[in-house]
């Protein structure tokens, strides 16, 4: 069975690209140089939130840094692995000596324009003792770092046309221009890169924190919508209970008003009646009375008679008590049409109050 196969990339340090120096693990889990990490919370130390450079994952309180006594050892042991122990793999640069199967390249040399495994590095470096070739970490982009005019190193800035030239084009076609070696040149664009990145990371800071408060204000503002629909079902429910009471109160009133005018105008009517047969007995009395002949005898008899039957008092028509309901319909009419009225102005001023226009939150934070 195979071996796994460990690379090397698998222990760079994220902030210098390099194999890790003294390696630190921060809360989130990330390891880094302890130079690295410390460095870039020297430079947040103002702003007091430090965060992960790799997942930006913060902390407010500067966490301790502690050795990783194990990931320092396999570092240490990748270091001196032996070459059997080094197969490139699929992401490694290979040796361009090896034959057959290829190791992974530890180095690449900008002179001979080759990469090398640890073995083939030792051979390069006893080939070309006392020369000055310029060695680098392995990389598989060589001949984009040659001039392809000079066959040269690119190790120039042109400031003027901003592209990385050889020296010999220095004394070509880009003399007087403005140029500073490739090194300084780095230097000052990952100065600049560093404030970008500050800049960066403020917004995302900043953005962060305005999605925390917009969370929040979603968040009440469900809780008021649901506050504000329980009191509108409980106060149109006391409404909608008060008028139904109102009715009943009036319908009853009305409903007295009927039983007692109706009441009186019967016993009226019942007086009336006994009235109208009282007249009617005494008329009959009276014809009777009439047809006696005889003068003594008519006088003898008019004399027991009482003509004058008690008349009804005025005061006791029973047509005064039915009055009219119209008044009170006309009444009730015009509440239910204020009532409409003062709901329609009401329920404008709510609606008004809840369509008002929401203020526009930060969602350019991430522009740069």
């Amino acid at each position: 069975m195979a071996e796994a196969r460990i690379s090397q990339d698998e222990f760079i340090c994220p902030v210098c690209l390099d194999l890790l120096k003294d390696p630190v693990a921060v809360p989130c889990g990330h390891s880094y140089c302890k130079s690295c990490i410390t460095d870039c919370w020297d430079q947040e130390e103002e702003k007091g939130v430090y965060s992960c450079p790799q997942c930006r994952q913060t902390f407010s309180a500067r966490p301790s840094l502690a050795k990783n006594a194990i990931l320092a050892e396999v570092v240490e042991k990748l270091k001196t692995k032996s070459p059997a122990d080094c197969y490139a793999g699929s992401g490694d640069v290979r040796c361009e000596v090896c034959t057959g199967g290829k190791y992974a390249a530890v180095k690449s040399c900008l002179v001979c324009l080759s990469s090398y495994c640890e073995s083939h590095l030792e051979q390069h470096e006893g080939l070309f003792k006392g020369k000055r070739h310029r060695l680098t970490e392995a990389t598989g982009r060589l001949q984009e770092m040659i001039c392809h005019d000079h066959d040269k190193l690119l190790e120039v800035f042109c400031r003027t046309e901003e592209k990385c030239i050889c020296l010999l084009c220095v004394m070509d076609e880009h003399k007087n221009h403005d140029t500073v070696s490739a090194a300084a040149q780095r230097t000052e664009t990952q100065k600049q890169m560093k404030e970008t990145q500050s800049k960066i990371q403020e917004r995302i800071q900043q953005g962060e924190k305005d999605l925390h408060q917009l969370r929040e204000a979603v968040e009440s503002h469900k809780c008021s919508a649901q506050t504000a629909v329980e009191d509108t079902e409980r106060i149109f429910t006391e409404l909608i209970r008060y008028v139904e009471r109102s009715r009943s109160e009036v319908t009853q009133q009305i409903r007295d008003q009927e039983k007692s005018a109706v009441s009186r105008a019967e016993e009226g009517l019942e007086r009336m009646k006994q009235e109208i047969n009282d007249l009617r007995r005494t008329d009959k009395e009276m014809e009777q009375l009439s047809e006696i002949q005889d003068p003594v005898h008519f006088l003898q008899n008019f004399q027991t008679f009482s003509a004058s039957p008690k008349s009804t008092n005025v005061d006791d028509n029973p047509l005064r008590f039915l009055k009219s309901f119209d008044g009170m319909r006309e009444s009730i009419r015009q509440l239910g049409q204020k009532l409409q009225d003062f709901c329609k102005e009401e329920l404008k001023k709510i609606s008004a109050s809840v369509t008002d226009p929401i203020p526009k939150t930060r969602t350019d934070f991430l522009q740069c």
